[in-house]
């Protein structure tokens, strides 16, 4: 084993103990490919599945196979025809069974903490779905809050904001500028310090870097 999976494996061991005294619950995967194996399994026939905007679920293959799976009513935004669907397909989201995402950061102390665009994907973490699977590479887990917030602001927006071809600041310089900008893409700023109920929130670390 080499020096990454053993760091991986004791940040990852410390941080669970964290985050199941705050009532999450965790599972730790070596491999991506594990933890799509494990999701799935979450996964009951008949459900009706949704996911947010993830680089970590298309890069772990996740989003692929809820699309291909013919057991689950799948409600994915990119089969809608215009902004409206697209509109009404969230809105279905919060209803769900299973709502699918990564996360921008995790402490090892066991809190969440995300920055959201249009706000679907924080309203579903928050409320709604019955369940909320989230996919993490421990690349995502970092000390405190305050590198939370750094990592998220100055790592994660501004890659995705390329990402999505937006004309904001951050694309142009890596840091964020904390903008106003009609692109923006950081509108909602969102800590979850708890899952409530207890094991709402399913939380699958991967010993790997993954996503933003």
């Amino acid at each position: 084993m080499n020096p990454t999976d053993i760091y991986y494996e004791h940040l990852a061991s410390i941080t669970m103990k964290n985050l199941e005294k705050r009532h999450f619950e965790c599972h730790y995967c070596k491999t991506a490919k594990e933890a799509v194996d494990l999701a799935s399994e979450m996964v009951t026939p008949g459900s009706t599945v949704s996911f947010g905007g993830s680089v970590t679920l298309a890069d772990t293959g996740m989003a692929d196979i809820l699309r291909h799976r013919e057991d689950i009513t799948l409600l994915d935004r990119k089969k809608a025809a215009s902004p409206e669907e697209t509109a009404e397909i969230c809105l279905k989201a919060l209803g769900a069974d299973y709502y699918f995402m990564s996360t921008s950061a995790i402490t090892i102390d066991g809190e969440l903490y995300n920055i959201d665009g249009n706000g679907n994907r924080m309203a579903a973490l928050i409320y709604g779905p019955k369940n909320v699977i989230i996919l993490a590479g421990m690349n995502k887990v970092v000390p405190t809050l305050e590198d939370a917030a750094s990592r998220t602001r100055n790592l994660a927006a501004p890659q995705n904001a390329i990402r999505l071809d937006k004309k904001t600041p951050c694309v142009s310089t890596g840091v964020c500028a904390d903008c106003l900008s009609p692109d923006c893409i950081c509108s909602h700023t969102v800590i979850t310090r708890r899952s409530a109920p207890a094991n709402r929130i399913k939380i699958i670390l991967i010993g790997e870097s993954l996503g933003y």
